[in-house]
């Protein structure tokens, strides 16, 4: 799942997030790629801390993305009608194995994952070899199609 935050203290949000998700029940072994920071998409607002986990679980992928809500809402996660509006987190369920899901508000893959150098570049870091199972193209052959990578960077700190 990709990790994503622009408000507040980013890099908190995500340590919590990460937090809330090994503290769920059901989910079990969590590892996590390098944090990136990221030029947001859409609308003007600051640069997001972007990283990805890969995970264990016994959960459905909806009672997954309930945890996740739950987990962003604990962020102070508001939900605004507009898309790309800045935000102290976002979790997004990414893959659930090589299922495909489309549901009213769950879809998986991710649908625009393929297009974002910020989810592709912290995911090729995990699992490069990883295959999109409706795309059948692993994950290194998505991010080597992406063409915008400038706006992704390796975080180094506040202040580095």
């Amino acid at each position: 799942m990709a990790l994503g935050s622009n408000l507040g203290d980013r890099a908190r949000h995500l340590e919590q997030a990460i937090h809330g998700l090994r503290a769920t029940c059901g989910v079990g072994q969590v590892e996590i790629s390098p944090v990136y920071e990221t030029d947001p998409v859409g609308p003007p607002q600051g640069s997001y801390l972007n990283a990805v986990v890969s995970l264990t679980t016994t959960l459905q992928p909806r009672a997954l993305l309930a945890c996740l809500q739950a987990i962003e809402a604990a962020a102070g996660r508001e939900r605004a009608s507009e898309r790309n509006a800045p935000r102290s987190l976002d979790l997004d369920l990414l893959f659930y194995g090589d299922h495909c899901l489309d549901e009213e508000g769950l879809q998986v893959p991710h649908p625009r994952l393929q297009e974002r150098a910020f989810v592709l570049t912290p995911l090729a870091d995990l699992a490069p070899a990883l295959m999109h199972p409706r795309l059948r193209l692993s994950v290194s052959a998505l991010l080597d199609r992406v063409r915008d990578l400038d706006g992704v960077r390796l975080y180094a700190g506040e202040g580095g």
